[in-house]
């Protein structure tokens, strides 16, 4: 499970993906504490969550955008053809 990305403004949130994913389209999880979020690539829109509050939401989204480029990259790299 490959992390791509740790940034501390709500805490230590995690930024990655489970490599057994690959079926799934391109998306990264988040994950700080007890609470978990899935976004989505292509589309930047939240998948799922659980746990975060509307506004770390946002954060997190804005966190996910500005890096969409080194995930894609990433899931490109471990998924070849999978984007």
């Amino acid at each position: 499970m490959p992390t791509l990305l740790r940034v501390g403004p709500l805490g230590p949130c995690r930024f990655f993906f489970f490599s057994n994913e690959g079926r799934e389209p391109a998306h990264v999880h988040v994950e700080a504490g007890n609470s978990e979020a899935k976004f989505w690539l292509a589309s930047g829109e939240l998948a799922s969550s659980y746990g975060f509050k509307p506004h770390e939401l946002n954060e997190l989204l804005g966190i996910a955008a500005s890096n969409r480029a080194v995930f894609l990259e990433a899931w490109n790299e471990h998924f070849p053809g999978k984007a």
